[in-house]
């Protein structure tokens, strides 16, 4: 698999038929990240990644929802998806966006923060 910055995808050591893959991002070195999330007004935590890709997969992709579970706290954000094909699909949907600050950029300058929580 190419590149998958800023996502890290590691097998779950101990697997269950909904947890196969864990997904995460620490944020604790990504400062560049908190900043474009809070030029646009948003606080760049883990859990403001949650609502923008739950967000972003309502829209896009809802039916891959039921293949995931996302949890966010702090300066990590996590996903667990239940298949080798949900984890590609999530990383397809979403490194395009997240990927580099650029098109994080975008992104978000076309929402809106009073949608938002985080």
């Amino acid at each position: 698999m190419s590149s998958t910055f800023p996502f890290v995808v590691f097998n779950v050591p101990e697997p269950t038929p909904e947890r196969q893959y864990r997904i995460v991002v620490d944020l604790s070195d990504l400062d560049d990240y908190y900043n474009v999330f809070e030029k646009h007004g948003y606080s760049g935590s883990g859990a403001s990644w949650v609502e923008h890709i739950e967000t972003i997969l309502e829209e896009h992709a809802p039916e891959l929802l039921d293949h995931l579970e996302l949890a966010g706290e702090g300066e990590i954000f996590r996903a667990y998806t239940d298949s080798r094909a949900s984890t590609e699909q999530f990383l397809r949907l979403l490194h395009p966006i997240f990927g580099n600050l650029g098109s994080l950029n975008k992104y978000l300058s076309q929402t809106d923060p009073g949608d938002f929580f985080e």
